[in-house]
């Protein structure tokens, strides 16, 4: 089993869109980055904590490659705007990838140039070590599969989640 933390916008999008994916085995949002211990949700959006919402991904690289998580990492959030994911804007919802040993921190500059071939404006995902990963409260785990009616879900959620069934149909686990 393999763990990767990526940020990359609102944790909620990040979750449900590689949750999807055959060889994921957990999800869990969380906090990282930052400078405040056990940050909670609130003080994360001030923008004044320095952490970042992120996923801590489980995954079994033998079912899912690498090369292939990171892709779908790419995929379903734009990389190339500087704190901020569509509507959502702060230094909470920057791009970055959070390496936990050198092995990561080059499989994440070997990803993040590979993705920047797809993308017309520079990336500017940060790669930078994990320190502490403080997983969110609970209402925040598996968001959308919890609240589908809600509206960010349907309007936001739902089309990175369609962006990575479109792109990684051979790897999704529930066909499409």
């Amino acid at each position: 089993m393999t763990d990767f933390v990526l940020a990359g916008g609102c944790f909620w999008c990040v979750d449900a869109a590689l949750r999807q994916l055959r060889g994921v085995n957990a999800v869990v949002c969380g906090y990282t980055g930052g400078t405040v211990e056990h940050p909670s949700y609130e003080q994360v959006c001030t923008g004044e904590t320095g952490h970042a919402e992120a996923v801590r991904v489980s995954f079994d690289p033998a079912v899912l490659p690498v090369q292939v998580l990171l892709d779908a990492y790419f995929t379903l959030h734009d990389p190339t705007t500087l704190d901020r994911q569509g509507n959502d804007v702060g230094t909470q919802y920057r791009s970055a990838m959070f390496y936990a040993d050198d092995e990561q921190r080059v499989m994440f500059l070997e990803a993040r140039e590979r993705a920047s071939q797809w993308w017309v404006n520079p990336i500017v995902t940060t790669v930078q070590p994990l320190t502490v990963f403080y997983p969110a409260e609970e209402y925040h785990q598996d968001y959308y599969a919890k609240n589908p009616g809600s509206g960010y879900c349907q309007v936001v959620v739902s089309g990175k989640v369609a962006k990575i069934r479109a792109r990684f149909r051979d790897y999704l686990e529930q066909p499409a």
